[in-house]
């Protein structure tokens, strides 16, 4: 087997080009000359050439053409340099081949050529890896689990192994060796041990993905997934819009007695999911995304993205959900805010509005649902809320429980003294607080505002 053919070969198997492959040998061949050829040799500007013709490698001296050579390893004179390229001029480089018979090559430089080679093709099939993933990031990719080291599941997922991190599992996820699993490529990052591939099973990404394996019609292009959100483990929700009218897009994705849904379903661990229809209209789109709360009437503010939505008394703690969970959904869905009210609030409000007007007062623009004393109240009634963290988060806007719950980790944080761990204790008991207060549907329940920064990537439903 000649050397072209070794090539080939390497190429195929370990999906490497042929330009690198064949830069690799040459690179060798160099390095294994220096140490084999006499010093008055292995001292000039040797470089490797490669014949495409012939299939061979040629070894060369290059030299400078100049006037008068100083250093005559690496400069030629003009009339030297024409006897071996007439059109030479000086300035121009000129190249004399260099006899390097395979026999010449001793052990150690052999060893180094060895060496250079497998230096060189590992990092070129370190570079393939890492082009091939990453340009398969937010696909989905099957694999089997190898080891699971403190909770994170590394796979195979073929030329690579993937890291699927505690924090992108579902709840209650547990994974053993050999089990098969299928995950959303998150991110691939380049490391000097080779490429980092990082996997997701709870990213909104997901479950788009795993709807375009099941419906035929969206993997055809006939209806499309134009926003999911979710809380993994618990809620899903999915957008979609068909191109045809004659397919309805939600009984595309439902499928057959629910077929469809539930083979996404089971996949989920049992994750819940709602499938709407798209609407181009923000105040048309969150009555579906708040279903199955029936909503009154919804006003909307585009100067701050806010959609104020009344829904009717009995309908309030079904459209805030549980823990908070419907509006949040519905607010990532639409990608504004969403403020929810019911009648009796609206009502009240306007009263006061109309009594201070009958009494000359002016009408307030945007009366708190609770004063600042009774918000304090309710915030250090919080877990891990005193009363020095209560004031700062009322001074932010968050003027109660039902406020505070609506919000996200990461915007919490922002206020000072507030970490990742703390920020996620307080959500968590102020949502709790808000589903203990709002399970009667009580009319006295306030306001919940769910805000989501624009423009969010993955945006959600909501609760049925």
């Amino acid at each position: 087997m000649d050397l072209m053919q070794v090539i080939d070969q390497i190429g195929r198997e370990k999906g490497i080009e042929k330009s690198i492959l064949i830069e690799t040998v040459g690179a060798a061949i160099l390095s294994a000359s220096r140490k084999s050829l006499p010093l008055s040799q292995a001292t000039l500007d040797l470089r490797v050439d490669f014949d495409g013709k012939s299939g061979q490698f040629m070894l060369y001296a290059v030299k400078k053409v100049v006037e008068t050579p100083i250093n005559p390893k690496v400069e030629i004179s003009l009339e030297e340099a024409l006897l071996i390229n007439p059109n030479a001029q000086i300035g121009n480089e000129v190249k004399s081949p260099v006899p390097v018979p395979a026999t010449s090559f001793g052990r150690i430089a052999a060893q180094t050529a060895k060496q250079v080679i497998i230096q060189r093709v590992r990092e070129a099939e370190r570079d393939s890896v890492y082009q091939t993933f990453k340009e398969k990031e937010g696909e989905l990719v099957h694999g089997v689990v190898q080891r699971v080291i403190k909770g994170n599941a590394i796979l195979n997922i073929g030329k690579a192994e993937a890291i699927l991190p505690v924090r992108e599992q579902l709840p209650r996820e547990e994974f053993r060796v050999g089990d098969r699993v299928r995950a959303y490529i998150l991110d691939v990052k380049k490391t000097s041990r080779g490429s980092q591939i990082v996997v997701s099973r709870t990213h909104p990404g997901f479950v788009k993905r795993l709807f375009e394996l099941e419906v035929p019609e969206i993997y055809e292009g006939i209806v499309e997934v134009r926003a999911a959100a979710r809380e993994a483990g618990e809620r899903a929700k999915i957008a979609v819009v068909s191109k045809d009218s004659r397919v309805d897009p939600v009984g595309a994705c439902v499928g057959y007695r629910g077929a469809r849904v539930q083979a996404i379903v089971r996949e989920l661990q049992g994750e819940k999911i709602d499938i709407i229809p798209w609407r181009e209209d923000s105040s048309a789109f969150v009555r579906a995304a708040l279903a199955p709360a029936e909503v009154q009437q919804v006003s909307v503010e585009s100067e701050t993205r806010t959609l104020r939505v009344v829904v009717a008394d009995d309908q309030l703690s079904l459209a805030i959900g549980r823990r908070g969970q419907n509006a949040r959904l519905a607010a990532k869905l639409v990608g504004w805010k969403v403020d929810i009210r019911s009648m009796s609030e609206l009502q009240r409000e306007a009263e006061a509005a109309l009594s201070a007007l009958m009494a000359g007062e002016p009408r307030p623009e945007a009366p708190p649902a609770v004063d600042e004393a009774a918000a304090l109240e309710q915030l250090t009634g919080l877990p891990g809320v005193g009363e020095k963290l209560a004031a700062r988060l009322v001074a932010a806007g968050y003027a109660g429980v039902a406020a505070l719950a609506g919000v996200s980790s990461e915007a919490l944080q922002e206020i000072e003294g507030i970490g990742p761990k703390s920020a996620e204790k307080i959500l968590n008991a102020a949502r709790e607080a808000l589903g203990n207060a709002t399970s009667g549907a009580s009319p006295e329940t306030p306001a919940l505002e769910a805000a989501i920064p624009d423009g969010d990537a993955a945006a959600a439903g909501a609760e049925r």
